[in-house]
């Protein structure tokens, strides 16, 4: 009976010792949360940082791509004008 009681005490001291976080660990814990929200502030903030290059970039893009359209229209016709001059001067 008492090695029984022996091992249960020794049971319950274990398992307080093993099962309870201290101070320390919620510390830690909670340091690693704030690093974590501190990351993820940063993260969201290079997001949006991103996000307004990507924009800024694609209207910079359909720029680009209006003056190319304009300027293979303008292509266009001249070929077309200088076409006609030479077909003018060789009916002549």
């Amino acid at each position: 009976m008492k090695k029984l009681m022996k091992l249960s005490m020794v049971a319950l001291v274990a398992s307080l010792v093993v099962g309870c976080a201290t101070n320390g660990d919620i510390e830690n814990l909670q340091s690693q949360v704030d690093g974590l929200k501190t990351s993820v502030a940063q993260a969201s903030s290079d997001a949006a940082a991103a996000q307004s290059a990507a924009a800024d970039a694609a209207s910079k893009a359909a720029a680009a791509e209006s003056a190319a359209n304009r300027a293979a229209q303008y292509a266009q016709d001249t070929n077309s004008k200088l076409d006609n001059v030479f077909k003018k001067s060789m009916q002549k």
